[in-house]
């Protein structure tokens, strides 16, 4: 493997990550005070200056409430954060939770076909060439990790094709999270992406502008990966 330049973080950024992790833990509980500015220096090791500007990032992520000459309250991350959130609560402390899994797990069955029918509609011609050329990709490529992702860049074009920003930074939010777990889950995916026909007849739906077969064609694709996986998912949660 090519050696790659070594990335080094900043303070702030390390302060950051680690009252996020506190805050989305429950190490913080929603209206709890975080410890003033001099004490987290104190206890962290780091300067005020690195703590204030992490805690302001903290706050833009709709985190916590700075109030200037006040405590910082911590709000709570279910009714104040939003998707850039959900890697990190995917994998809080570096494991898996299942019930964010599982939330994960409905939203892309639920979008999904909802995607691919507003791509047929919109972008029909200007992203079936994209979508037959990863399709072809998928069919030579029999690695069930490099299958996966071209499975991704697959659903890339059709979020591209269904022209919702909303959509595109869901999307975007999901794979971030998807991304990390890619090669755990490439045994349990290939049941997936190995349907090349299914890829192939969305593909047609979408370049044929049929909105109603390309929902269904999603359906097709998704619900069986997404409904073996729901059912590790349960087991997992149901673990004591």
């Amino acid at each position: 493997m090519a050696l790659q330049p070594v990335a080094r973080r900043s303070v702030p950024d390390e302060v950051f990550d680690q009252i996020i992790d506190d805050v989305v833990s429950g190490e913080f509980a929603p209206g709890e005070s975080l410890p003033s500015e001099r004490k987290l220096a104190e206890v962290l090791g780091v300067s005020r200056p690195a703590v204030r500007e992490a805690l302001q990032r903290v706050a833009q992520a709709g985190l916590v409430e700075v109030r200037q000459g006040d405590a910082t309250t911590v709000r709570d991350f279910r009714r104040h954060a939003s998707l850039d959130l959900l890697p990190r609560l995917l994998f809080p402390r570096a494991e898996l939770d299942p019930g964010v899994a599982r939330s994960v797990l409905e939203a892309r069955l639920l979008v999904g076909p909802k995607v691919a029918a507003l791509a047929a509609e919109r972008s029909a011609t200007r992203i079936g060439k994209a979508l037959r050329e990863i399709v072809a990709g998928l069919e030579v490529d029999e690695d069930p990790l490099a299958r996966q992702r071209h499975a991704l860049l697959f659903w890339d074009q059709i979020v591209d094709g269904a022209e919702s920003i909303v959509f595109r930074l869901m999307f975007n939010s999901l794979r971030a999270a998807y991304e990390p777990a890619i090669a755990a889950l490439a045994t349990m995916m290939e049941a997936e992406v190995g349907q090349i026909e299914i890829y192939r007849a969305l593909a047609d739906a979408i370049v044929a502008g049929d909105a109603d077969r390309a929902r269904r064609a999603a359906e097709d694709l998704l619900t069986p990966a997404t409904n073996a996986l729901l059912a590790a998912v349960r087991k997992l949660e149901e673990m004591p």
